[in-house]
């Protein structure tokens, strides 16, 4: 379904689009970041904290890591865009690092676990999982660059075909 050279290629995307928003966050004041906007998870630091919490549970789910402390959706992770930059950058070197390690046959197989939101354990392919932990990413970052437009900021450069060859990825 997958191959290593695929997790590796969104872990860097990840950590490219990543150092973006932090720039933008950066120019941001808190108020601005934690303004209620209609979103899902209501502000841009809501998102952003709500995409650092799941990414860093699916990384436990690959058995790379601690779960987070906060309850879902994980919103109140982080108080700022400082706490969150840092976090944000330990989460993005442990996803690349996991991904840089990988081999074919470690994506293989079912992940199983228990999921609080259904109480249920559930089981699918490992692949799928990976692919929806990215997709996941990519949709909610979107999000926050509409969040970011309207709130009259510049958005970071979002398309793949974009991101630089060479690093620094996080």
């Amino acid at each position: 379904m997958i191959t290593p050279e695929y997790c590796v290629t969104m872990a860097r995307y990840n950590g490219w689009q990543n150092r973006q928003l932090k720039s933008c966050f950066d120019a941001l004041d808190t108020g601005a970041l934690t303004k209620e906007r209609g979103a899902f998870f209501g502000s841009i630091l809501g998102t952003a904290n709500h995409l650092l919490w799941g990414d860093r549970m699916w990384l436990n789910r690959f058995g790379v890591g601690e779960a987070p402390d906060t309850p879902p959706p994980g919103t109140d992770m982080t108080d700022g865009s400082d706490a969150w930059a840092v976090d944000r950058f330990r989460t993005d070197a442990a996803l690349l690092k996991w991904a840089e390690g990988l081999q074919a046959i470690d994506l293989t197989g079912p992940l199983t676990w228990y999921s609080a939101l259904s109480d249920s354990t559930l089981e699918k392919p490992l692949g799928l999982c990976i692919m929806h932990m990215f997709n996941h990413q990519t949709h909610h970052r979107g999000q926050i660059h509409a969040m970011l437009t309207a709130a009259g900021s510049d958005a970071p450069v979002s398309d793949i075909v974009f991101m630089p060859e060479e690093g620094p990825w996080l």
